[in-house]
Parts: structure tokens; sequence; C-alpha cells
């Protein structure tokens, strides 16, 4: 069973009163240590050819113990409402995407709220794996189309080396630490911001990427973390098969609803999971080369914070700019699948 969740358009087609919202400030945040393949190869039987062959990452950054998701995000989002001209109590809303809370409660959504002194906010956490930044995304921008808030903080941030086993070298290589986050505001430009989003569930695909224990259905207990349950498990095969998949399915479906073809798009910004999902998907798009960002080299998957940390360096290498037509992708756990199309505002 497949759900999904259509965005602007659907709204005005039930004739429902909306504003454009955009993006008015970006800023991300990666901790300093870095740990690269050659340091893991020292760590489990894998080389740094074969992981940069098998996913193109070459290096990732990851925490220092005591740093949990909410440090990054908060470093993150004071300066994303700086570059934004506000301070933190014209916050309305927060909305943080992660995989790694700093625990099960309260949200890291309240631990930033209170770290960055956002006194007039309320928010919450949403657990959509490597799509928890499209998605948060696109509820903040709901309800600040809505006329319910005037600036959402919206964070997509994971330690995922803290759910890591660094003895599994089918998954150690993969992942990163870092945050992303955006302010939502009223367009100023009504022919710029944010147009529509298109997301979609499939839980089949549970089984195929799960931290198995930990939760209600499996406690912590002696035998969970012997058996080292605590830790990202992949099926890889049907992980990339399913992600090339519905990384085409999904731009599609929200190009195709908005009347816009491939080469419209000035940048493609999908989940940086596998170099060779994104350009996978990207060649059945039929997308050129030069309008796809790829980043995972320097950063690996950093869930929920891929997305805005793509997003920021293309802004700074001078590939994204005012006005440009953004397709955002991205496939996670759950199977979560989500696109967000906008005009770049800034």
């Amino acid at each position: 069973m497949v759900n999904q969740s259509s965005g602007l358009v659907s709204r005005l087609q039930r004739g429902q009163p909306v504003r454009r919202t955009e993006i008015s400030s970006l800023a991300t945040f990666v901790p300093p240590r870095l740990l690269t393949n050659t340091d893991l190869e020292k760590m489990v039987d894998t080389t740094s050819e074969w992981i940069i062959q098998r996913t193109g990452i070459i290096q990732r950054h990851v925490v220092d113990p005591g740093v949990a998701t909410s440090d990054l995000g908060k470093e993150a989002a004071l300066e994303a409402i700086e570059q934004a001209g506000l301070t933190p109590k014209d916050i309305d809303l927060i909305v943080v995407g992660t995989t790694t809370p700093d625990m099960f409660f309260p949200s890291t959504a309240c631990l930033v709220q209170h770290k960055i002194g956002a006194t007039h906010a309320w928010g919450f956490d949403v657990a959509g794996a490597c799509s928890g930044f499209n998605f948060s995304l696109s509820v903040a921008s709901q309800l600040v189309a809505a006329g319910c808030h005037d600036h959402a903080l919206v964070i997509g941030a994971d330690v995922m080396s803290s759910i890591i086993d660094y003895k599994d070298r089918a998954t150690c290589v993969l992942f990163g630490d870092g945050a992303g986050a955006v302010v939502v505001s009223a367009a100023k430009d009504p022919d710029l911001g944010i147009i529509d989003f298109a997301h979609e569930i499939d839980g089949s695909g549970g089984p195929a990427l799960q931290m198995p224990a930990g939760g209600s259905l499996r406690p912590a207990s002696a035998e969970t973390v012997a058996q080292r349950l605590h830790y990202v498990k992949q099926d890889g095969q049907t992980v990339f098969k399913f992600a090339v998949r519905k990384t085409e399915d999904i731009c599609r479906t929200i190009l195709e609803r908005n009347h816009l073809a491939a080469n419209d798009v000035d940048l493609f910004v999908s989940h940086q999971a596998n170099r060779r999902i994104i350009t996978s998907a990207a060649e059945r798009l039929g997308l050129d080369p030069c309008k796809v960002i790829i980043n995972i080299e320097m950063y690996g998957n950093t869930t929920a914070a891929t997305i805005p940390i793509a997003l920021n360096e293309a802004r700074e290498t001078g590939r994204l700019k005012k006005g440009d037509l953004v397709l955002l992708a991205s496939v996670g756990a759950g199977f979560t699948i989500g696109s967000v199309l906008l005009r770049w505002a800034i």
C-alpha cells in the first residue's frame, strides 16, 4: 500500500486560499572531525577504492562524544535566522526532520527551541528518515502558506554516527553527521518560492532499512544490545533499486503536474545516499549532468541534512542563483519518498 500526498496544486483545486512561501535563508553546520576512508580501512575489512567505487564517498564528518543532533541543529538554526534578518523570537514554528533525536522525548524541536531562545515558537519532529528535510519543509510551508505563521524554522539534522555499527562494513562506510536549516516565510516576489510538493510512503519496504530495536516492539535489553540491534541494518540491493526507481517516479509526478519537463530544471538536488543512485535517476529523467549537484564524497550520507548541505554548496559555488527552478528529491527508510519544486528566492 502506497499513500501519496500532494501540495499546493490540490489546495488550489479545492479553492482554499494560500500564499506563496519561500526559503528566505539557508545555513549548514558539520562537525570538524573527519572520518576518512583510510580511517575506516583500519576499523573494518574494506578499502578506500571499494568505498569510492560503490558509493562515491571519500570522507564524512562525525561528532565528538557527547555532541547531539540538537547541538548541530542549533548552530545551523542560529545562522539561518541571522541570515534572514530575524531574531529567534521572530520564529513561530520549528520543524526538525531527524532520524537521530537526542532522545525519545522531549522532541529535538523542543531542545533546539530552548537552546536558541525561540520563546514564541512551538514545534515538533518529523521522522521521515532521509526524506526528513523534504517532509519538514513541506509541512512548514503549508502552515506559513495558510497564514498560521509568518516565519518557520526548518531543520534537517542527524548524528548518524550514534546509530552506526562500525563493525558492519556494509553500513559504516555510508553515513556522516551534519545539519542544515532554512527559514520559511511568505514570499516577497509571487514569481519565486515554493511551488509544489509530492510525497509518498510505502511501509512494505520497512524491513530493508531499519534500526530493529529500541522502540516499543523490541525495547532495549541485554539481548538486543548483545545482538547489535540498536544499529542501522540495511538490504543494500533492495534499497538501491527502490531509490533509483522512486526518485525518477516522484520527480516525474511533480514536474508533469506543474506542466514542466526535465530540461526546465536548473538544479536537481537529490538526497545524497549514493553517487550511483543520483546519477542513475538523473539519467532516467534526462537531466543534464551539469544541473545535478553531488557532494556525497565530502560528507557521506547525513540523512535529513544532505539536501540543505548540497543546496548550500551549490549556492556557494555559483551553481544556484535567484530565480532558478530547483527540484529536490529523496528516498529514505520507511520507505519514504519526497519531492519539492521551487524557484530559488535568495
